[in-house]
Parts: C-alpha cells; structure tokens; sequence
C-alpha cells in the first residue's frame, strides 16, 4: 500500500478500538494487531525491509530507507540467470541426456546446437523484457525517495509524525497510541497457493475520519513482525543505530558507511574465507558464493548501489514542513517523555507470562496480557462504586 495514503474498505477498521494481540479475519487471511500498547515481541530487532532511513538519536525515519544491494542483484542477475538457463542450461542437459535415450555423439550435438539456436533468441528477449521491467520497478523506487516524506518516530518524545499524501502539514501521533499490524493473506492462483505478508502502522484520524497507514510487503511472518520490533526497540532506546537493526551479518566494519555498498563485498568475501579456513562451511559453499555472485555481475550491484545512494543523499526531496522541523529537534533531557504505567505493567506480564508459557505465539500472549488488563480495569471501576 502507498505510504500514508488514507484507506477505503479495509479490513483494518482503525477508528474501533485495538490491542496488541486482536487477531481480525477478512476474506482469505488476518491481521493480527501488535499494538497498542507496543510490547516487546520477542523476535530480533531487524529491518529485513530496508524500510528504514535516517536513525539518530533523536528520531527514526520509516517509509523510504536507502536502496539494498540485493534490489540491483535481483534486477540484474534475474535476466542473467534466465539466459543462461535456455542458452547454456538446457542444451547441456540435452546433449547428456541424449545418449541415455540411445542416440549417439552426432545426435547429442545436434541435439544440443539445436536446442540453443531455438532457445537463444527466447532467452535473450524473455532477458530484455525482464531486464526492462525491473529497471521500471526501479526507477519508481527511486524516485519515491524525491516524492514521499518519511513517517518518523521521535522518541525523546514518544511521538510519530506522518504526513499523508495530499496533506501540507504534519499529523502528530502518540507513540503509545499507534496501531501496528501484520497481514497473512493467501489465495488460490494458476501456480497453487500462494501467501502474502506485510507489516504496517497507522491511525484513526478523528478530525476527517480517515484511517491512515503505512504498510510494507515481508518475505514471511517473523520477518514482518521483526521489521515492527526494529521500529519499536529504537523507541524504548533498545538499539542506537542504523547498522543494529539492517546489519545481522556485520558486514560493515567500524570505518564502513551505514549502507551497503562495495565495502559489503569486500567484508562478505572475507567473512566467506574466514569461515572456510575454521571448518565453518565447505568447499560446495564457497562455489557457491562465487557463483552467485558471479550470475549477479560481481561486484557491478554493489557499485551501483554506492552510486545510487549517492545520487539519493544529493537528491532535492520534497521540502519537510516547518511544524516537523521544529519538532525533530532536541529536547533536554528533562524534558523527555517516559514510558506510561500501563505499558510497563504489561510489558512485565508479558514477560512473565512469556516464561511460563513459551510454546505459545507473541499473539496468544498479548491478548492474554489485554484480557487481563481489561479485567483490573473493571475490577477498579467496580470498586469506585
């Protein structure tokens, strides 16, 4: 889903009340609710998205965060690898198989120069059609980072700043108010079944009645509910720094830049031999390290990817409204917001109750934390009576 933009019919219904572990069904699939409040899920603090940007001390940016290497490998070495595969792959199989089927030596050459005159134009242009589309993807990724003002969390004042598409100035958000999510949704296609996930957060504008979100599309569950812990880590001051949560190979060194780049190579490839000379891995890893790397052009994506994350820092963005300006700025120490009652309490039984009962899901154990919440809350309220 574009970021910030207002939602139609969804399943989401951020304008009823929700709590971290409301599970919600809509025709083929859930959103389970990890917050509010935003408890500590248990999965690593990791932006396996890439969503993230700029993280200070200060505040975090969420939404356009700089561009992965793997973007520019899969662009380039998806194409690559599909040539390859019709014009090398194929006639290969074809000129061993042939003698197993009785033909000869003749027949296998035949064969096999047949199979690649045919299937070389196929491939070629089945490469430039894909090659195309990708750069297509690309070039609207990159230009999102000129276009589209990052939702951020301040958390020295456990605030969220959003600024929706089409809206001049700022929506300000408590932090222990926003609602955060992940989808599981699947449906039947052509190729079987087929599931999807995405991790996002938003509210309920009252003042125009709108919901607003910010969703991402995850490779899998646990990575989408990790993406949020990143996001909600940063906020209780749990990780510091962009390299935390986007480096969990520590692939950058002390020197390094906090993005991916050639430097990422060079530290792949010596992490590569260290482990082979410890006994760590084999010599069939390391082929196929090299051949990875080398069906993806070497090191042309991480060049590209230094180039582009120059060319990003030097783009002329969308101007950020003053109200944000201002409200990015430092506060004193004194002056810094704290954790509520309420979510430190839970945080607490969360965690106990995460002890006790560790076979069960982060979802199961947030509702039961809510249920018990919502219980002292009667239990008060009928007392004051």
């Amino acid at each position: 889903m574009p970021a910030d933009k207002p939602m139609g019919a969804s399943p989401l219904e951020l304008d009823k009340e929700h709590r971290a572990g409301n599970v919600v069904g809509f025709p083929g699939g859930l959103v389970s609710y990890l917050a509010p409040l935003p408890l500590r899920t248990g999965q690593p603090a990791q932006d396996y998205a890439h969503a993230v940007g700029e993280v200070n001390d200060i505040y975090l940016d969420f939404g356009v965060g700089l561009p992965p290497v793997f973007g520019w490998q899969l662009t380039l070495g998806g194409p690559l690898g599909g040539w390859a595969m019709f014009a090398i792959l194929f006639p290969l199989l074809v000129f061993v198989g042939t003698p197993l089927l009785g033909g000869g030596l003749t027949d296998s050459i035949e064969m096999a120069v047949g199979v690649f005159e045919h299937g070389v134009p196929v491939a070629s242009a089945t490469a430039f059609f894909t090659l195309a589309i990708g750069m297509f993807v690309w070039l609207h990724k990159h230009l999102q980072h000129r276009n589209v003002i990052p939702t951020r969390f301040n958390r020295q004042r456990r605030e969220v700043c959003f600024v929706p598409e089409g809206h001049t100035e700022p929506i300000f958000v408590p932090w222990e108010s926003l609602s955060a999510w992940v989808i599981q949704a699947q449906g039947a296609t052509q190729y079987g079944i087929q599931r999807q996930y995405a991790m996002g957060v938003g509210f309920h504008h009252a003042e125009s009645g709108q919901d607003f979100s910010l969703e991402f599309p995850c490779a899998g569950l646990p990575l989408a509910i990790a993406n949020w812990e990143a996001i909600r880590a940063y906020m209780e001051y749990q990780v510091h720094s962009l390299k935390e949560i986007q480096d969990p190979l520590d692939l950058q060194g002390p020197d390094d830049p906090p993005h991916e780049g050639l430097h990422t190579f060079r530290n792949a490839r010596e992490r590569m031999r260290r482990r082979y000379s410890e006994g760590e891995v084999g010599a069939w890893y390391v082929f196929g390290w090299y051949l990875y790397h080398v069906m993806t052009l070497w090191t042309l994506p991480f060049r590209l990817t230094e180039w582009e994350v120059g060319r990003v820092k030097r783009m002329h963005r969308q101007d950020i409204p003053e109200a944000m300006q201002a409200w990015s700025q430092p506060l004193p120490p004194e002056q810094w917001a704290k954790p509520s009652e309420e979510l430190l309490k839970q945080g607490e039984l969360l965690e106990n109750l995460r002890l006790r009962k560790p076979q069960d899901s982060i979802f199961e154990l947030m509702a039961e934390v809510g249920r018990s919440a919502s219980n002292d809350m009667k239990q008060m309220a009928a007392e004051k009576r």
